[in-house]
């Protein structure tokens, strides 16, 4: 008697020690029997039985959100892996990585998925919330859901970073080193930081490391930190999330924004395959990379011998770029706070009801353009630390050699501090103050052009009067052209008519992200290092 493999297939699900572990009766592949499959399913309970058309779309979310979570799973388990090989010891460490280049079985494949993988997941969580953020998938009622989606980047960025350390090379300590140095600048807490409280013996470098250096205890903490501590917190936060998501709702809206019963799909099997297929897609990248392409080792690591230059995590190139034009306390501690602060405060400032669940840059131009803005000045800044930075942190452009040092740049000056003081004001008063006093809407594409060719004719009007270069004479066109369009024209047109406080911690936001980009035109134009300074507290701007 011939079995056909459907009949094998039927007696495995209908058997009584099957349904013992998987919830459900007979499969007879109806829509109920598809909505049970996801309701009783450890991992796919946490969608709908249903979803629009929209939200199936590869084009809405990218698959990005799951692309994200799968990461984190396959981390956790190669972790697992590597674990089994390696001792967090000063003496052992490096020798264990190597161990697993060339004695282990598959060591060098696992050691090389585990790094990639990690540098995958900052990249995909990134591009994750930069979806969210563009479908207003973020608005009531999933604001708190943003606000744990923040705190799951930040996390991701500290599991990988914490992971640094562990292979004890060259390229760990002193990434490490230069990351933890900024902790010694934290205000109040940190021995080195603006209005000190502490010394270098208990401040916050001191608790990160356990020591003043990165030594035996750093090792010994980021090894705890990256493998129990951090998986743990990031664990219960992507139960909240993910309970929250399902809780709350999924955001796409109808095609159809007038047809409120759209037909909806089963998620089993449109959504989940699609999934599966993306993750498929993801692994086997990924493990060729792994295959084709060594992750870094350099020499073991050696506090007596310095790498010029010594970079930070590429993720982190940008806050190290900002040490060339702010103090390590506004680079390495405000900044980063302020940055991750105002995207908590994202769904909370923003009440414009439309854009919701559907990409919408003309419905939202404010918003979009201020947050592409951010994000756009941020991969620059990384782009620059990774490329364009060379030897002593100076400016290489990439056909230039870094054999041939380059001379120190000239000493920076000062502004006054009373001239300092009544630049801040202006530009922050008159930048709060100004779109909110003209009443009258000011039509953007119109005036943005007038605007725009005024300023360029002053700048070239005025460049022989002060006896400006051509870069002066350009930067100072790009910071009046950026500060009135971004700065007076689009809040004016667009958030002007929003409650005070929102309006006011808004334009706060995106006068300090402008000032950031008005700041490095200081330094590269004009070598001005402060605008206003209190040496005395360590207080410089």
């Amino acid at each position: 008697m011939k079995i056909s493999f459907e009949q094998i297939k039927k007696e495995i699900i209908e058997h009584p020690i099957w349904r013992s572990m998987f919830r459900g009766g007979k499969w007879h592949d109806t829509a109920r029997d598809r909505a049970q499959h996801i309701i009783g399913n450890v991992w796919l309970h946490l969608h709908p039985a249903k979803l629009r058309k929209r939200a199936v779309r590869f084009t809405y979310t990218w698959g990005l959100g799951g692309l994200s979570f799968g990461l984190f799973f396959v981390l956790t388990v190669s972790g697992i892996l590597l674990m089994f090989y390696y001792r967090p010891t000063i003496q052992l460490a490096y020798q264990d990585i190597k161990d697993l280049e060339y004695v282990v079985t598959m060591g060098s494949f696992w050691r090389n998925f585990h790094r990639w993988a990690a540098h995958l997941m900052v990249l995909i969580t990134i591009f994750h919330m930069i979806r969210v953020f563009l479908t207003g998938s973020y608005k009531s009622p999933r604001e708190f859901n943003w606000v744990v989606g923040t705190i799951l980047l930040v996390l991701t960025l500290l599991l990988s970073f914490s992971g640094y350390l562990l292979p004890w090379d060259q390229i760990a300590i002193w990434a490490i080193t230069v990351g933890a140095n900024m902790a010694s600048n934290t205000p109040i807490l940190g021995a080195e930081g603006p209005f000190s409280i502490v010394n270098i013996k208990n401040d916050a470098r001191f608790m990160l490391l356990g020591g003043t250096y990165v030594g035996e205890a750093a090792l010994l903490r980021f090894y705890v930190l990256h493998c129990v501590a951090f998986p743990f917190v990031t664990g219960v936060f992507l139960i909240v999330h993910f309970w929250r998501i399902r809780k709350d709702g999924f955001s796409a809206a109808p095609l159809d924004l007038k047809n409120k019963n759209e037909e909806k799909l089963d998620v089993w099997p449109n959504l989940v395959v699609r999934e599966y297929l993306y993750a498929m897609i993801a692994l086997a990248l990924l493990i060729a990379w792994s295959v084709f392409i060594q992750a870094p080792l350099e020499e073991q690591a050696n506090l007596n011998v310095t790498p010029n230059p010594a970079k930070a995590p590429w993720y982190f190139l940008g806050l190290q770029e900002l040490l060339v034009y702010f103090d390590p306390w506004i680079a390495g501690v405000l900044l980063p706070t302020l940055i991750i602060v105002g995207l908590m405060a994202i769904p909370y400032l923003d009440n414009n009801p439309n854009g919701i669940g559907y990409y919408s840059l003309k419905e939202r131009p404010f918003a979009n353009t201020f947050f592409l803005f951010g994000i756009a000045l941020w991969f620059i800044l990384i782009l620059i630390g990774t490329y364009l930075r060379g030897p002593n942190w100076g400016w290489y452009w990439p056909w230039e050699d870094w054999m041939h040092h380059k001379p120190p740049p000239p000493s920076a000056w000062n502004v006054p501090n009373s001239i300092g003081l009544g630049l801040l004001a202006l530009y922050f008063l008159g930048g709060i103050f100004l779109p909110r006093w003209i009443k009258k809407e000011i039509p953007f594409k119109k005036y943005s052009w007038i605007g725009t060719a005024i300023i360029l004719i002053l700048c070239l009007a005025l460049k022989p009067i002060f006896h400006l270069g051509w870069t002066q004479a350009l930067w100072i066109s790009f910071a009046a052209i950026l500060y009135y369009i971004l700065g007076i024209l689009l809040p004016q047109q667009y958030i002007r008519t929003i409650s005070w406080p929102r309006y006011v911690i808004a334009m706060l936001f995106l006068l300090m992200t402008i000032g950031v980009l008005l700041k490095v035109g200081l330094r590269l134009g004009f070598n001005i290092k402060y605008i206003f300074t209190l040496p005395q507290f360590n207080f410089n701007i």
